[in-house]
């Protein structure tokens, strides 16, 4: 995995291209990122870069974080996020990343937390069919039969059921950047990504 950067969600509007066509594009605080560890084989068993996003208050911060800060001599993170990478020692610790590691046109893939909806039915969970809503049925979006009574007599795992909707990380691959803004530290991809706005959301560039 190359070198990521992450950033928070602020939202969507659009921008119209050179045919006048509206593109909807999703704004994106993007960095900067400080590195804040740097593994090795040797030490760690693996290649890695840490980085951190977002100041966090230092009465918020326990002791262990605080020596792990003071280490890589940086200010208290908020998030931290590790990107395998092939070379570490082209590195520093301090080092601040930004939206200039990336370009226009560039394919990358986001990665966040996407929006919870809650105990949620089959239809809405798993876009089941519901029954028939006429001619005195009493199964319109009940969850009918979950499996044989005789054999195999009991339900079998991973059965597609109600439960919690949502809430769980969601990737979108190759979207593409539309624009940079170096000095706000802003991204703009086009189309949409997981979240609502305030979301905590990863970047990295698509390999393919």
């Amino acid at each position: 995995m190359s070198i990521g950067i992450l950033g928070n969600k602020i939202g969507m509007t659009q921008i119209f291209d050179e045919n006048g066509l509206a593109i909807p594009v999703t704004v994106i605080k993007a960095g900067p990122c400080i590195v804040t560890q740097i593994k090795n084989i040797s030490n760690n068993g693996y290649d890695a870069i840490q980085v951190g996003f977002s100041p966090k208050k230092i009465r918020n911060v326990k002791k262990p974080e605080m020596g792990h800060f003071n280490k890589a001599g940086c200010k208290t993170m908020r998030f931290l996020k590790e990107f395998r990478v092939k070379e570490p020692e082209d590195f520093t610790l301090g080092q601040s990343i930004k939206v200039d590691s990336f370009k226009i046109g560039q394919l990358v893939n986001v990665t966040g937390k996407s929006i919870g909806k809650g105990f949620s039915g089959l239809q809405k969970r798993h876009n089941f069919a519901r029954g028939p809503m006429t001619h005195g049925s009493k199964n319109h979006r009940a969850p009918g039969s979950i499996g044989a009574g005789t054999t195999p007599g009991r339900v079998l795992p991973g059965k597609n059921m109600a439960g919690q909707h949502g809430n769980k990380n969601v990737t979108i691959s190759k979207l593409k950047i539309l624009g940079i803004d170096s000095k706000e530290s802003l991204l703009f991809l086009k189309g949409a990504i997981p979240g609502k706005p305030g979301n905590f959301i990863t970047i990295t560039s698509s390999l393919s």
